[in-house]
């Protein structure tokens, strides 16, 4: 799911079911996330049942994509999106 996230943010989609739809339907997407073609994509509502339960009261997820994303802008892998 964080790698789905990641998708999610590299191409400013900010729907889950938008991000869902494309990693059903993008062979790159589901090789980025280690999804073969037999293996379900998540559905959009695992995203919210997680960010809505298991992360409500933490920031772990945020600390965990910010971190992702601030590395690959490091990398040069992603372009500062924050700084036009």
């Amino acid at each position: 799911m964080i790698r789905m996230l990641l998708i999610g943010y590299g191409f400013g989609i900010r729907s889950e079911r938008r991000i869902c739809e494309e990693v059903h339907l993008n062979l790159a997407h589901r090789w980025c996330c280690r999804l073969d073609l037999n293996t379900a994509v998540p559905d959009h509502s695992t995203f919210s049942k997680n960010r809505h339960g298991r992360f409500r009261d933490s920031d772990l997820l945020r600390q965990v994509v910010e971190t992702a994303v601030r590395r690959c802008i490091a990398e040069g892998l992603s372009a500062d999106l924050r700084h036009p």
